[in-house]
């Protein structure tokens, strides 16, 4: 079971271990965290600058794959006459020519009347006579000079995507159509990579797919297109956008994309998994389609991730060497402590012998006197005893109830003086620093006895005023002894000249036993009352006083758990008084006191 003491120093060592590890890690903790603020700032702009540039110079190669093509069938309108135009065969001859010089782009040619109908064609299906007449792509060319259309499957039941060119002959309106190849454009679309996860794809104006992702994305288009739209719903999932929050009223906060060159950025949750995305997107096709680029946060982030985990790592380890050091460095300064404590418990139990032979040294001329009467009695009796024998030797009968008498007497002188020399030799044995539970009133009343001859020349009566059944303290009787005796010389030093009473009092108050030392002195005047209980502090005459005995007993008292304070006046008195926390808390009743003394002397 841990002692005080151990559990005081248990709880320095925890204490200096905090400070240390507090004062050690929270510049530490202050200069990571400003650091990774402003590494993590400004590795996302990087990032979402780097994605940005790379897929705005993606949309320009994709406008500019797409502005080629309809380049060249507007060339070929502008250069071919209808008449030619009209000719499969001629027809044929210009695909072979396309196909040869982009490399399989073009897949078909066709010219289609005003009625839709395809009265020319030029290509691996069979769509001479193929109606286009409620086709969107139609109907979208046969209104504008040009037109590039969105993927559809048509009449061929696969993707593909047509460049028309409108033609006017003799007032009567043609349009001159070419389908691109749809692997080849999305393999253009596809060449934008980075990282494991990222892709593009293009999405048109109805949230409709125009290039098939690679991989599965779980995203929404329609929720794509809201959050480039501005549109504001309950049903949008795009969280933690860069930029301002706007509010629209709902529960949900709508989040403006932010802008990186032309190219804006936001990052969308996927509803299924709550993958975090990155979504860069620009428009195509004079906002008719809009590209996309995705790729998961932690794939895009990646080297940010690794250096946070990286910078986690040295936290801890340097958490771990500060917890370290500071254990070490707690632990050799509170054995240091614990030296220091156990060097100055010596020094103040030299002290403390100091005092109690100074002490005895006061008490040296009335033991000596107490001691001379029973011994001129003894001798007294001795010599009356030898005047017995030798009338007997001259023939005279011996008194031998004289000889009994005297005998009785030297025996009775005998056992008062081995009584005080027994009580001088207790007082003057070495100090036992020992707890154990003490009878207060007892103890009192063995220090009064060898001051007793003391105060009777100094003409003070002793007055002991002790209450029955107080409870028994835990304490070190020699110490208490040491104590005590101070306190009463130091009155009793008081009253050397004028004399007078010494009350010496006890009682149980609030859970402690109460010891009164009052006399009827000088007096302390009021400056002095604050250093009484310092080392080496009197008002004794030189060689008189060492200036420890006050602060001895403050420092005893203090160290069995109690307090000790002082009222006095000059003229009047002074009275101590010493607080000490009893031994089980229950006063005793007298019969159980009496109870107990039996018990200690046998």
């Amino acid at each position: 079971m841990l002692t005080a003491d151990d559990r005081y120093y248990s709880s320095l060592r925890r204490n200096i271990m905090a400070i240390i590890i507090t004062v050690s890690m929270m510049p530490l903790l202050a200069m990571m965290a400003i650091a990774g603020y402003q590494f993590h700032t400004a590795y996302r702009h990087k990032v979402a600058d780097h994605l940005g540039a790379l897929v705005e110079r993606h949309a320009l190669h994709i406008d500019t794959f797409l502005m080629e093509k309809l380049a060249d069938i507007r060339s070929l309108a502008a250069i071919k006459p209808l008449e030619k135009l009209q000719d499969p065969q001629e027809l044929e001859n210009i695909l072979a020519i396309f196909q040869e010089k982009h490399q399989g782009v073009f897949v078909d040619l066709g010219l289609v009347n005003e009625r839709g109908v395809q009265v020319a064609y030029a290509g691996p299906f069979r769509l001479t006579r193929a109606q286009y007449g409620d086709a969107s792509w139609f109907q979208e060319a046969m209104s504008q000079p040009f037109t590039i259309s969105d993927v559809f499957l048509g009449l061929r039941g696969l993707p593909h995507f047509i460049v028309a060119v409108r033609v006017e002959k003799n007032g009567r309106p043609w349009v001159l159509r070419s389908t691109v190849d749809f692997v080849s454009f999305n393999r253009i679309v596809e060449d934008l990579r980075s990282g494991k996860t990222g892709q593009a794809f293009i999405i048109n104006a109805e949230g409709q797919f125009q290039t098939q992702p690679h991989a599965k994305l779980g995203v929404v288009p329609q929720d794509l297109l809201r959050v480039v739209r501005g549109e504001k719903s309950k049903e949008i999932y795009p969280v933690a956008v860069e930029g301002l929050d706007v509010m629209d009223g709902s529960s949900s906060p709508y989040r403006e994309p932010t802008a990186a060159g032309t190219v804006s950025w936001f990052e969308y949750t996927v509803p299924e998994t709550q993958a975090r995305l990155l979504v860069f997107y620009q428009s195509l096709k004079e906002g008719r389609w809009y590209l996309f680029y995705v790729q998961e946060s932690r794939d895009a982030f990646h080297d940010l991730y690794r250096a946070r985990t990286l910078t986690l790592c040295v936290l801890a380890l340097s958490a771990l060497g500060v917890a370290l050091t500071a254990w070490a460095l707690s632990r050799r300064v509170v054995q240091r402590i614990i030296q220091v404590d156990r060097e100055k418990e010596m020094m103040n139990e030299q002290v403390i012998e100091a005092g109690k032979l100074a002490s005895i040294g006061e008490l040296a001329a009335g033991i000596a006197h107490e001691i001379n009467n029973p011994v001129a009695i003894m001798v007294e009796e001795a010599g009356w005893i030898q005047d017995l024998l030798q009338d007997m030797e001259r023939g005279e009968s011996l008194d031998v109830e004289e000889v009994r008498r005297s005998l009785a007497q030297i025996r009775t002188q005998g056992a008062r003086c081995k009584e005080i020399t027994h009580k001088l030799l207790s007082f003057a044995r070495r100090t036992d620093p020992a707890v154990q539970q003490v009878q207060i009133n007892k103890l009192i009343e063995e220090v009064v006895a060898l001051v007793e001859q003391r105060a009777r020349y100094n003409g003070v009566n002793i007055r002991m005023h002790l209450t029955e059944g107080v409870p028994w303290v835990a304490m070190s009787p020699s110490e208490m002894q040491q104590v005590l005796l101070n306190l009463i010389n130091n009155a009793l030093d008081a009253m050397e000249k004028t004399g007078g009473i010494l009350d010496i009092t006890t009682r149980y108050e609030n859970g402690r036993v109460i010891v009164d030392v009052a006399d009827t002195g000088e007096g302390i005047p009021q400056a002095n009352l604050p250093r009484i209980f310092d080392p080496f502090f009197t008002t004794k005459p030189v060689g008189k006083g060492t200036g420890l005995g006050l602060s001895i007993c403050y420092g005893i008292v203090r160290k069995l758990g109690g307090n000790i304070t002082v009222n006095s006046a000059v003229g009047v008195g002074t009275t101590f008084h010493i607080y000490l926390p009893s031994g089980d808390g229950v006063v005793e009743t007298p019969l159980q006191s009496v109870e107990r003394l039996k018990k200690e002397e046998c």
